[in-house]
């Protein structure tokens, strides 16, 4: 199980449907919503 960086949902990997690269690495989304806000500004949610 991966985990949406935006909301902290849990997000399985094999049936993901939105998902984005930053920096060589995968990430994986809940939902379109989330994958939208973590393109605008990756880095606000990677932190900490």
């Amino acid at each position: 199980m991966a985990v949406d960086p935006v909301c902290k949902m849990d997000v399985d990997e094999a049936s993901a449907t939105f998902t984005s690269e930053y920096q060589g690495k995968k990430y994986y989304f809940c939902a379109p919503g989330c994958k939208k806000l973590f393109e605008k500004n990756p880095e606000k949610y990677l932190q900490g």
